[in-house]
């Protein structure tokens, strides 16, 4: 066989083969359907069957379920509009409506709320795997909304998700995103109001990006710091709409810095173009510092009682 013919040939072998990879990659990956009529009434019983790489996609309906998950790179999704797919009043392991261990998994278009347990820590998603993607999931009544431990190189990003009246502080502290020592928190276009005590955003995470949120107490909320870097951090925060209430439980800030002790490499501190209004009768600041990086605050409109900066940095 001649050279160029030879070649001609492994070329097309060595497709074939991508092919039937490919195609044995997508005979794998399943939709596994719950709900009423479906192969799989509950929720959990889908997520319990799936497998990695599998999609679960949820009927609308109210379900009186929770679900560990230990599949990854799967996608939990309601196919109904708006979040009609809930899971509420029930949680998994002591722990969360969903207890997610696999990595890399995303969840999608659902509603988790009411999640409660003995030690007020219930949360509508614990996060315990590698990576996790939250993308328009309402978090309602919850103690926390999601609660994430120490996993060193993992990433959260939420999307288009919104948090609502979540929270409380009796033992401890339950908050509406609270992530512990991770890579990466990332939380865009999203809506937080009403949270109860805690903060709506507690990060320990190498980098927390807020970005294009609306983050307010309302009238009723009892929240403490809109959003909050207790070990430092590189944090960015930027074009919020914030305000904080009359019956916020904490007067003296909206960013808080370095709280508890700044324990990791804190690059850059940026809080640029972001609207904060306090309607509360008392003073406030935008961002109180208490890491020894310089905090640069640019572009940011305040109304209300309220001052741009405690702490190192400069103000533009």
């Amino acid at each position: 066989m001649s050279e160029p013919r030879y070649a001609a040939r492994l070329r097309a072998l060595a497709l074939a083969a991508l092919v039937l990879c490919a195609g044995v990659a997508s005979a794998q990956a399943r939709v596994l359907e719950a709900g009423e009529g479906k192969a799989y009434k509950l929720p959990s019983q889908a997520i319990a069957a799936a497998q990695d790489g599998d999609t679960v996609q949820i009927a609308p309906g109210t379900y009186y379920d929770c679900a560990v998950v230990r599949a990854s790179h799967l996608l939990i999704e309601g196919t109904g509009p708006d979040g009609s797919a809930i899971l509420t009043d029930k949680t998994c392991m002591g722990k969360a409506l969903l207890v997610i261990g696999g990595g890399d998994v995303t969840v999608r278009n659902m509603t988790l709320q009411r999640a409660r347990v003995n030690d007020n820590n219930g949360a509508g998603i614990r996060a315990e795997g590698v990576n996790l993607t939250i993308d328009k999931v309402k978090f309602i009544n919850n103690q926390n909304g999601i609660l994430a431990g120490d996993k060193p190189g993992s990433k959260i990003i939420i999307r288009d998700s919104e948090f609502l009246r979540n929270g409380v502080c009796m033992a401890s502290c339950a908050h509406g995103i609270y992530v512990g020592h991770i890579a990466l928190l990332r939380v865009k276009p999203s809506h937080f109001a009403e949270t109860k005590q805690g903060h709506h955003i507690k990060s320990r995470a190498q980098r927390t990006e807020v970005i294009g949120c609306t983050i307010e107490d309302g009238d009723t909320g009892t929240a403490s710091y809109l959003i909050e870097a207790p070990n430092g951090g590189a944090l960015i925060v930027r074009d919020n709409t914030l305000q904080k209430g009359p019956k916020a439980e904490n007067h003296s800030a909206a960013i808080m810095i370095g709280s508890e002790g700044v324990d990791q490499p804190t690059p850059e501190i940026l809080i640029e173009n972001n609207k904060l209004s306090n309607t509360g009768n008392y003073g406030t600041y935008l961002v109180v510092n208490r890491s020894a990086t310089e905090a640069r605050l640019k572009g940011n409109k305040l109304t209300g009682s309220v001052k741009p900066l405690l702490g190192d940095g400069t103000v533009n």
